[in-house]
């Protein structure tokens, strides 16, 4: 077969000059990909610290992210990819990181982030009492100016409902006059007073938490024999096994909402770091769930009953290395426990591992255990896949301790004064103290330490002084967002572990709600249904697409009963984590128990 010959116009086409020639091979030397500029590679170096030979930790990409927004009030696309390029990391990686936590701001271009940002929390606290009013004024009063005003999920101050946020400080009980003022005078970070003040919690066992005056700082904590069994400890003139003893007969047990047995936890995680190599821990203060604010409460009063609950269970279970994970919004309690920490460390009672606080970025699915873990990895909090559980392959792939700030709170309290002096408290058959956080409808609200096994009823009328004027009692969460909703006149039943799950319900951080007769249980399904939309990780499609189906037929005014029973069902049985399978239990409370509000359409705003 003849070769083919070219046609006339091939023939006569000219050739690249050799100008053309050099611009093309320009053209394809050049790196793929958005490239970094000089400007913005030093400031990132600014906020970072210069490159160390060994290169930047891998694990702090979202500490590193929290000092870029803090400087910049958002993230701007061209310091993620100088970012990127420091950290030695693929671009995409850290946009998926930074794109995952909803207090990083991603802006492109040349855009900017408002002068000032107002946060509204609109959790069922805050609604109950008036956050929606909040929200629909305060644009009015910033009209013309740069302020942005955006509602949020439960910012951990429900007691002080309704809150608002500014200049990353908390207003309680916010005004729009107050939120306005504090915008034109920005208070203090650090919004916890420092005068020094002993704090003795088991002091106030069976009493309200009274308004904190100050803190218990660490010359105070001292005074009063803080850090001396910690250093028993650690000098060996206590045994091990007895602090193991103690928490046994106590009956502690995980108090962030698991409900593990502390000794049997700590057992299980010093044998298999005998078997593997040293062990970690890692400790949950980020305290999301709606309605929960017991952990910072106790944190504003006295950081280091804390920390010497740390120090003990570090050295029984022979940890080398602590991570402290603290919830964002509560900026003047990172302040106050970095300061308390660095005066620990510059005196020390005795030896002390590693510590590292590190700081949570806004989701709520980083309260699970192995969400928490990938965060303080610098992940995205996506939960990890059971077995290998993290007793065994947790933070960094080592044996791996974790725990509620609340559980190791009362460790030095259990061991000094006795197993018996906790396990003597309890009510209907229940051991123990619970910090009970109440907001709602009741006259006062705040944190309860009162006997485990208390009723809803007894709590509202010892601890709370009744309902509020001109409400009466209707309805309660026992345990948040995901611990359903029971009807007043299930109000008698034992608050504790176990106590509530065949009512559909569960304690889980022992967060109360109460709601009045005049709000309606639907409304509030409704609303934490559309919290957990928010805040679903999206690594399931039980969870991620069932929370949003949820709350869109639970909008309607007719509930199709079936369907969403299927959906429910779907969630609970193939969802990885607590969130896609505690979702339902609000809207299955609500058709169980409030059937009669079903045929009413929901009140505007769905409660959120």
């Amino acid at each position: 077969m003849p070769f083919s010959t070219p046609d006339a116009a091939s023939a006569t086409r000219p050739l690249a000059t050799a100008d053309e020639m050099r611009a093309r091979l320009r053209r394809h030397s050049q790196p793929k990909g958005r490239q970094v500029d000089a400007t913005s590679t030093a400031e990132v170096r600014a906020l970072i610290g210069a490159r160390p030979p060994e290169g930047h930790r891998r694990d702090l990409l979202i500490e590193y992210l929290h000092r870029l927004n803090d400087a910049w009030r958002c993230l701007h696309e061209r310091h993620l990819v100088a970012l990127a390029r420091e950290m030695n990391l693929p671009l995409a990686e850290v946009f998926e990181v930074a794109s995952f936590y909803h207090h990083f701001e991603v802006v492109r271009g040349g855009a900017e982030a408002p002068a000032l940002t107002v946060r509204v929390c609109d959790s069922l606290s805050c609604q109950l009492a008036g956050a929606q009013a909040l929200l629909e004024r305060l644009p009015r009063l910033f009209a013309g100016q740069d302020v942005r005003v955006v509602p949020v999920p439960c910012v951990g101050r429900c007691e002080q409902a309704p809150v608002a946020v500014v200049h990353h400080t908390p207003v309680p009980h916010a005004t729009p006059e107050a939120v306005v003022q504090a915008s034109n005078d920005p208070p203090a970070l650090a919004d916890i007073g420092l005068a020094a003040t002993p704090f003795i919690a088991a002091d106030w066992a069976e009493k309200s938490l009274p308004p904190s005056p100050g803190v218990t700082d660490y010359a105070c904590y001292r005074a009063h024999g803080g850090y001396g069994l910690a250093a028993a400890l650690v000098q060996c003139e206590m045994d091990p096994e007895a602090v193991l003893a103690q928490l046994d007969a106590a009956g502690l047990r995980g108090l962030g909402g698991a409900g593990f047995p502390a000794g049997r936890k700590w057992r299980a995680v010093r044998g298999h770091a005998e078997r593997l190599g040293g062990a970690l821990m890692a400790v949950n203060i980020d305290e999301g769930e709606p309605g929960t604010f017991k952990d910072r409460s106790y944190l504003e009063r006295d950081p280091h009953r804390f920390l010497e609950g740390v120090l003990i269970a570090a050295q029984v279970v022979g940890t080398e290395a602590v991570y402290l994970y603290l919830r964002d919004e509560y900026h003047g309690c990172r302040a106050l426990l970095q300061a308390e920490l660095a005066k620990l460390q510059a005196d020390p009672p005795c030896p002390l591992p590693h510590i590292e606080l590190r700081r949570g970025a806004g989701a709520y699915i980083c309260g699970e255990e192995s969400a928490m873990i990938e965060s303080i990895e610098g992940k995205r909090g996506l939960p990890r896949l059971r077995p290998p559980y993290i007793a065994e392959r947790g933070l960094f792939g080592r044996p791996t301790l974790e725990h509620n700030f609340e559980t190791l709170y009362w460790v030095r309290d259990i061991v000094e004064r006795g197993a018996e002096w906790f396990a003597g408290f309890g009510r209907h058959g229940r051991s123990g103290l619970r910090s009970f956080s109440v907001s709602g409808r009741v006259r006062f609200p705040g944190v309860k330490l009162a006997p485990a096994g208390i009723t809803a009823r007894e709590l509202i009328d010892e601890y709370c002084g009744g309902m509020q004027e001109g409400h009466g009692f209707y309805a309660y969460l026992p345990g948040g967002a995901s611990g359903g909703i029971l009807p007043a006149r299930l109000a008698d039943l034992p608050l504790d572990f176990d106590t509530l799950q065949p009512h559909g319900c569960f304690i889980g951080s022992a967060a109360l709600i109460v709601l009045g007769h005049r709000d309606r249980a639907r409304d509030a399904a409704l609303g934490m249904v559309r919290f957990f939309a928010h805040e679903s990780c999206g690594q399931c499609t039980p969870c991620r697409v069932g929370t949003a189906k949820a709350a869109q037929l639970m909008a309607a005014p007719q509930w199709d009963a079936g369907l969403l029973g299927d959906l429910a069902q779907l969630m609970q049985d193939a969802s990885i984590c607590g969130l896609g399978q505690a979702a339902p239990n609000p809207m299955r409370c609500v058709q169980q128990y409030f059937a009669h509000e079903l045929g009413e359409a929901p009140a505007s705003g769905g409660g959120q």
